[in-house]
C-alpha cells in the first residue's frame, strides 16, 4: 500500500492542513516529519476552525493515527498545551504517537533565537521566535536533547549542564543577558515525562511495519519547498528539510517505500518573513489580495507578502521533489479580477530566465514577467466537479499545468474541508 508525501511547493501556507485532513480518512498514518511549531495549519471542519502548530493534521481524523517523527523539534509546553485545547473541543488528541529520537526545543532554544534576531538587526532572518533553530544547531552539533533522555534523569541533567556550559557564555559576554539555570531546565522538561511516556515510539518501525502490513502512510510536511534549507531561498530558510527527500530521513521510511508526492500550490503566491519574492505586490493590490485571502501567519497572525502566481517557484518544486500531482487551493480567491497575472519567466539585468536562477543575487535583481490570463466573476465555491467551474477559471488551471510540468489533482474552492474539487485520485 502507498506512502505518500504531502509537501508545499511555495514558501508555506499553502494549504497542507487542509488537503492531509480531507485524505485523513482514507489513510491509516499521518506523520509529521519536520520542523517545530513554527509552523501553523488551519483546517476548517464543519464550520470549525482549528489552528495546529505540531500536531498533524490527521489528529483531526478518529480513524487514522497521527505520527511525530525523528527530524521534528518538539517544545514539549506547545504539545501538551495543543493536546489540551483539542481535548477540550472533544477531539482525542491523546492517541498521538512520538518518535523517541525527535529532538526537545527547550527555553534555552528560545531565548538564544530571540537575542540573535535582535542582535542582527537589518540582516535578520525573520523567525518565529520559537526556538527552532537554535534546537537543530544544537542537534547537528551534537549537544542536542532527545525524547527518550526525559527517561534518564541523569542523563537529561548532564545534557542540559553541558549544553548550557558555552550558551550561558555567549548570554553574558555577547548578548548581555543572565544565565539560565540548568536545573530549573532540567525539572522543567522531567515535569512532562510521564504524560509523556506512552506516546514514545519508534516510529520507523511502526510505520514500516504499517506498509508492510498494507497500510497507507501519509507524510506530511511543514513549511515548504523554497524554505528548505538546502533549496529554498537561503540563509532565508528553515532549518531543516521539509522537501520530499526529508520525508524519508524525518520518519524513518526508505526511499523505494514512497509511491507519490502531492505537491500544495496556493494559486497565488505568499511569503512570511525576510527573503526574496520577485513576483512580491506592493500597495493596494498586494493588499487586496492579502484580505481576500486572509492572509495572516496561523502562527504568529503576521501579515503575509503577497503576489500572483509565480510558475518558477512551483516549477522548481515539481521537478527537485519528483511531485507527482499539485492540489492547487484558494482558487475562489481570485474570482472578480479582470485579467489575473502569472509570473511566467523573470528578467535579470536583461537577460531572460525561464527557470528559477541560480545565483541568489539574481533572484534578488530579478523582475517578473508576467502572462495576463482571463479571470472570472462567478461565485465558484459551491462548485464540485471541475465542469461547474466557468470556461476561464478551467483555462487558469489548465495553463498552470503546463507551465509547472505536472498535473493538478484537486482543486479548493473554499477554506470548509468540502469545498474541495476533485480532478484525479490521490490515493
Amino acid at each position: 500500500m502507498p506512502a505518500i508525501i504531502v509537501i508545499g511547493t511555495q514558501w508555506g501556507d499553502e494549504g497542507k492542513g487542509k488537503a492531509t485532513d480531507q485524505l485523513g480518512d482514507r489513510v491509516d498514518y499521518v506523520v509529521r516529519y519536520s520542523g517545530g511549531n513554527n509552523a501553523g495549519h488551519t483546517v476548517v471542519v464543519g464550520g470549525e476552525r482549528y489552528a495546529l502548530h505540531l500536531l498533524p493534521s490527521g489528529i483531526l481524523n478518529p480513524s487514522c493515527t497521527p505520527v511525530i517523527g525523528n527530524g521534528v523539534v518538539v517544545d514539549l509546553d506547545v504539545l501538551f498545551s495543543e493536546i489540551d485545547a483539542l481535548n477540550a473541543r472533544g477531539v482525542d488528541a491523546e492517541r498521538v504517537l512520538i518518535s523517541a529520537n525527535a529532538h526537545i526545543i527547550t527555553p534555552y532554544h528560545q531565548v538564544i533565537d530571540k537575542v540573535t534576531e535582535r542582535f542582527l538587526g537589518n540582516r535578520k532572518i525573520g523567525t518565529t521566535g520559537r526556538g527552532v533553530g537554535p534546537a537543530y544547531a544544537d542537534k547537528v552539533n551534537r549537544i542536542g536533547l532527545r525524547i527518550q533522555d526525559l527517561f534518564d534523569p541523569k542523563i537529561l541533567a548532564q545534557k542540559v549542564e553541558a549544553a548550557l556550559e558555552l550558551k550561558n557564555q555567549m548570554l553574558v559576554k555577547i548578548y548581555n543577558r543572565p544565565t539560565i539555570d540548568a536545573g530549573e531546565i532540567t525539572k522543567r522538561l522531567l515535569a512532562h515525562a510521564e504524560r509523556l511516556r506512552p506516546m514514545v515510539t519508534d516510529v520507523s518501525l511502526l510505520l514500516n511495519r504499517a506498509l508492510d502490513a498494507g497500510k497507507v502512510v501519509l507524510l506530511e510536511g511543514a513549511q515548504a519547498h523554497h524554505l528548505d534549507v538546502d533549496f529554498g531561498t537561503y540563509p532565508y530558510v528553515t532549518s531543516s528539510n521539509p522537501i520530499a527527500a526529508g520525508a524519508c530521513t524525518g520518519s524513518g521510511i526508505g526511499p523505494t517505500r514512497i509511491d507519490r508526492v502531492v505537491g500544495i500550490a496556493k494559486a497565488y503566491t505568499t511569503r512570511v518573513g525576510e527573503g526574496p519574492f520577485p513576483g512580491e505586490l506592493q500597495g493596494d493590490v498586494g493588499e487586496q489580495l492579502r484580505q481576500a485571502g486572509a492572509e495572516f501567519g496561523t502562527t504568529t497572525g503576521r501579515p503575509r507578502r503577497c503576489g500572483w502566481f509565480d510558475a518558477l517557484v512551483v516549477e522548481q518544486a515539481v521537478r527537485v521533489n519528483a511531485v507527482t500531482d499539485i492540489v492547487l487551493t484558494k482558487l475562489d480567491v481570485l474570482t472578480g479580477w479582470d485579467k489575473i497575472p502569472v509570473v511566467v519567466a523573470y528578467d535579470v539585468n536583461g537577460t531572460r530566465h525561464d527557470v528559477m536562477p541560480m545565483n541568489q543575487s539574481d533572484l534578488h535583481h530579478a523582475t517578473p514577467v508576467y502572462e495576463y490570463l482571463d479571470g472570472w466573476t462567478e461565485d465558484i465555491t459551491g462548485c464540485r466537479t471541475f465542469s461547474e467551474l466557468p470556461a476561464t477559471t478551467q483555462a487558469y488551471v489548465r495553463r498552470l499545468e503546463e507551465l509547472i510540468g505536472t498535473r493538478i489533482s484537486g482543486i479548493g474552492v473554499g477554506p470548509d474541508r468540502e469545498q474541495q474539487v476533485p480532478l484525479h485520485d490521490l490515493l
